[in-house]
């Protein structure tokens, strides 16, 4: 099942035997359910939530008993759950090849100016296109990023957050959802 929440700062716990663990801080609104769709009706299975602001739809399994009206907390996890988080990660604008794609760049003498960061040939003589799926220079970022095996270290009821091991996808305040594994 998913929650809808807001990723706040990073930061540090201790565990048991005094070793440092990072883990982010995602509050979590009460989620609602506010529609089910049935396979029936709609040709497909899926749980609308609100958390009050945003509305998201998501799939679900029948045995998950998610009926209209039902309210959903951070109660719903407990210490220990395995998660994945999906989120949207930062975007970093348009880039070159060599932070893109990691290339090597080009030399610095040998008749070479103003050319270390390009790409260099893109291309062949025969056929006199640029081949699909070519790696070139472009937008990097803002891309829907799901990381799995996360674990939920701590569950605040009265700040209504939850802190999860490692960091997530996104920048301070954006949206995650959040599924039990």
């Amino acid at each position: 099942m998913y929650i809808i929440g807001t990723k706040a700062n990073m930061t540090q716990v201790w565990d048991k035997n005094n070793k440092v663990i990072a883990v982010t801080k995602v509050f979590c609104e009460e989620n609602e359910v506010i529609e089910e769709k049935k396979r029936d009706k709609s040709g497909y299975q899926s749980v609308v939530l609100t958390d009050g602001k945003r509305v998201k739809e998501f799939p679900y399994l029948e045995d998950e008993n998610l009926k209209q009206g039902k309210k959903i907390d951070v109660t719903f996890f407990k210490e220990g759950d395995k998660i994945k988080v999906t989120g949207k990660s930062k975007g970093k604008g348009f880039q070159g090849v060599v932070k893109r794609h990691g290339f090597s760049g080009g030399q610095k003498t040998h008749g070479h100016r103003h050319d270390l960061r390009r790409s260099g040939s893109i291309g062949s003589a025969f056929p006199q296109h640029v081949m699909k799926g070519k790696k070139m220079a472009g937008r990097m970022g803002n891309d829907q990023t799901t990381i799995k095996n996360l674990e939920v270290i701590g569950i605040s009821k009265e700040e209504k957050s939850l802190l999860i091991k490692g960091a997530l996808p996104g920048c301070v305040g954006s949206i995650v959802f959040i599924k039990k594994v």
